[in-house]
């Protein structure tokens, strides 16, 4: 496979790690946008959230949380950025779901979540809403 994140899990790269256990591996960045800017990867090669076994989801965000945590005393940032690109249109560079923690302090340069994309919906919030919920 030439999936540059299961290379890293196969250890022909190494990375920086800074956590691992059965499920996911935590490395830093090797591009980072913040000290401390940490990958969380599933060891199991999956493309995104959706492709994650249902029983690897909780140990994941547990695992996202207990390195946060660690960054977090660490570091002592003032505030963190959390999130996924989930396919290429968002920026998804690595077809390995990954989970970015990036620290951040006061005057930093960054911005929030919400400045990623302004696309506002044109239906009615009810209206996404049932669509959504109709979904089995």
């Amino acid at each position: 496979m030439d999936c540059l994140f299961c290379k890293i899990i196969a250890e022909e790269i190494l990375p920086v790690k800074v956590y691992e256990d059965d499920i996911v591996l935590a490395f830093l960045d090797a591009q980072p946008r913040s000290p401390g800017h940490t990958m969380v990867i599933p060891k199991k090669h999956v493309e995104n959230l959706s492709e994650l076994p249902k029983e690897d989801v909780g140990p994941f965000f547990e695992a996202v949380q207990l390195v946060t945590n660690k960054v977090k005393k660490a570091l002592v940032p003032d505030g963190f950025t959390l999130g996924m690109n989930y396919g290429r249109v968002s920026g998804q560079e690595v077809d390995h779901m990954h989970f970015h923690i990036m620290p951040r302090w006061k005057g930093d340069g960054g911005s929030s979540l919400q400045s990623v994309v302004s696309n506002k919906p044109t239906e009615e919030l009810e209206v996404i809403a049932e669509k959504i919920k109709s979904v089995t």
